[in-house]
């Protein structure tokens, strides 16, 4: 982020400077946390921003102070990604969307004399409203009612998915609505969202009923839509909603064969896959094993103090698992890749440098790949160990 912060400055700084417009850096390029907000940047919107601009506390980070009649202001920052999200209500009415909506969101609500609603609005020193703090960072929030649905809903913006993450956004608006006698139905995702945040989710969820988190990514994704109902008002495909899903569309060639068409393919003419890829596949069978036993003994009567354990080491298995499936097309790709190597032009001594440096690059990153499933295999036994004559219960 660091990185990101830096170039947007630059780039602030070359608007700035070049096409005299007056910037402001939001978000993780701002250090000034008092102006990083782009809902208080944008405040007085574009009608009152030629008096704004002229405060000495808003002057740009770059460019003239003073705004542009044609081209007017520009922000440009650096965060992280931004899901935008609604939560469903069991009601119609926005004002206790909103009710809800103001308990949550960072900026919170104005405070007031006696009626929250109605009272006389407290200020401070300077004359500017006192403002009560929601429970959660980084969320904006607003109540509204969707005429297609006939629900109300709030609708989120999560601007730092680390510290507020999508499903402790979802479990504190099901707390807060609740307290106002309302019931959270359900949700939807505006967009795409990073795998993880499905990811935490089920985990989340899975160990809020202390079962193992040690499962597949389709099963804990599932967990996640039907925990949060991010499928009350239409289906949801993760392979649509998914942004890795969708960047790696296609990628996973061998991965994603049947295992009659795989063993049909490795067993044809063609060199790939070849022994590098079974032993990845081999690997993550075993790693899978381990997965099983761990899941199956944290859900043994009994054991029930003992479920955390056996979730972690399932998680482990799991996560052997996944990286081992990967080097499966990963090793095919770099035989594949020393193969166009040496189909490259050596009529000229430039291009048989050229030719050279490509083989050895390619060969060096063949012998990688198998190089790294021996030491997740190794990992896969460490975790199968524990279930063998060495592990005891305690």
């Amino acid at each position: 982020m660091e990185e990101t912060a830096a170039f947007a400055k630059q780039l602030a700084k070359r608007v700035g400077e070049e096409l005299h417009i007056p910037v402001y850096l939001y978000e993780a390029a701002q250090t000034d946390k008092k102006r990083s907000n782009l809902s208080v940047i944008r405040e007085g919107e574009y009608e009152g921003f030629a008096e704004k601009i002229k405060k000495a506390e808003w002057k740009p980070d770059f460019g003239p102070a003073e705004l542009n009649i044609k081209a007017g202001a520009t922000v440009i920052g650096a965060r992280d990604f931004l899901i935008a999200y609604n939560v469903n209500l069991n009601t119609t009415s926005v004002r206790r969307a909103n009710s809800v909506a103001f308990d949550i969101r960072e900026k919170g609500r104005v405070k007031r004399i006696g009626d929250p609603v109605t009272g006389e609005v407290v200020k401070d020193e300077n004359g500017n409203p006192v403002s009560i703090p929601g429970s959660l960072k980084h969320v904006k929030a607003i109540g509204w009612f969707i005429e297609e649905y006939g629900v109300a809903q709030i609708s989120m913006n999560l601007t730092n998915i680390i510290e507020t993450p999508l499903h402790i956004a979802f479990d504190e608006t099901c707390t807060k609505a609740q307290a106002r006698g309302l019931r959270v139905t359900g949700s939807e995702l505006v967009g795409l969202v990073p795998l993880n945040s499905l990811l935490d989710a089920g985990r989340y969820f899975l160990k809020k009923q202390q079962r193992s988190a040690g499962v597949s990514d389709a099963e804990l994704i599932r967990i996640a839509v039907k925990s949060m109902g991010l499928d009350e008002l239409g289906p949801f495909d993760p392979q649509k909603r998914v942004i890795e899903y969708l960047i790696a569309e296609g990628s996973d060639k061998l991965v994603s064969m049947s295992l009659r068409a795989f063993a049909d393919e490795t067993a044809s003419e063609s060199p790939a896959p070849g022994g590098g890829s079974i032993a990845a596949y081999c690997g993550a069978m075993g790693a899978s094993l381990a997965s099983m036993v761990a899941n199956l003994s944290s859900h043994k009567r009994g054991w029930d103090d003992k479920w955390e354990y056996f979730s972690d080491y399932a998680e482990k298995g799991q996560r052997i698992k996944d990286a081992l499936l990967k080097a499966v097309d990963e090793d095919t790709a770099a035989f594949n890749k020393i193969m166009k190597a040496f189909e490259l032009p050596k009529g000229t001594d430039a291009e048989k440098a050229a030719r050279k440096q490509a083989i050895q690059d390619a060969t060096k990153y063949a012998i990688e790949v198998p190089f790294k499933v021996m030491g997740l295999c190794l990992e896969a036994m460490e975790v199968a160990k524990r279930y063998g004559r060495e592990w005891q219960p305690q």
